[in-house]
């Protein structure tokens, strides 16, 4: 099967080009579900969220533009549907209106293409860390796995994820800095308690 670049995977997905609709599907349902769940606390609405981006991004494809990221577009997708979501379910939500403002501020003040720069940066910094830092890192923030799963995966214990995890965010916050520290805390959905 082929796999396009991102403008020709816009491109497609805007002819209705179904394989390019799969595509995207395998490359980002795991960590939108990771960053939906980060966002509403529970799997239930993270995945109705993701559910509903995926939908309305292929009911209204032929409004996407091939010259932006779509991982960035996908992500601000992603949030758009968390705040709808949240103003409705306000009762059973568990972040505070605090949060969802902190949100509202970096997805509004930032760009698609410096979405798209930092994403990168971040992603760089990533594969830069200790090997298996990274590993773990990547298995809990991009593919949306509890500590429990990676323990057992990794044959390792809990505490020793929730190690590794403290670990890569501080070397990530060390390297990024302050500038890229309200992105970091949203697009790899760090919880705001942590925030110092």
């Amino acid at each position: 099967m082929k796999t396009y670049n991102n403008k020709e995977l816009t491109e497609q997905l805007i002819l209705g080009n179904e394989k390019a609709y799969m595509q995207l599907l395998d490359t980002y349902h795991k960590r939108l579900y990771a960053y939906a769940l980060t966002l509403a606390g529970n799997p239930h609405s993270g995945k109705d969220i993701v559910q509903n981006v995926f939908l309305n991004t292929w009911k209204f494809r032929k409004t996407l533009n091939p010259n932006l990221s779509i991982e960035s577009f996908l992500y601000k997708s992603v949030y758009n549907e968390f705040v709808n979501h949240y103003q409705q379910q306000k009762s059973t939500m568990l972040l505070q209106k605090k949060y969802v403002e902190f949100l509202t501020n970096i997805v509004e003040e930032t760009n698609e293409n410096d979405l798209e720069r930092m994403i990168k940066v971040m992603n760089k910094e990533i594969d830069n860390l200790p090997p298996k830092c990274k590993k773990i890192f990547i298995m809990s923030k991009k593919d949306g796995l509890t500590n429990r799963e990676i323990s057992e995966h990794l044959n390792i214990s809990i505490k020793a994820v929730e190690a590794q995890i403290t670990k890569a965010f501080g070397i990530l916050r060390l390297k990024l800095g302050e500038k890229y520290k309200m992105i970091l805390y949203a697009f790899i959905g760090i919880n705001l308690k942590n925030l110092a």
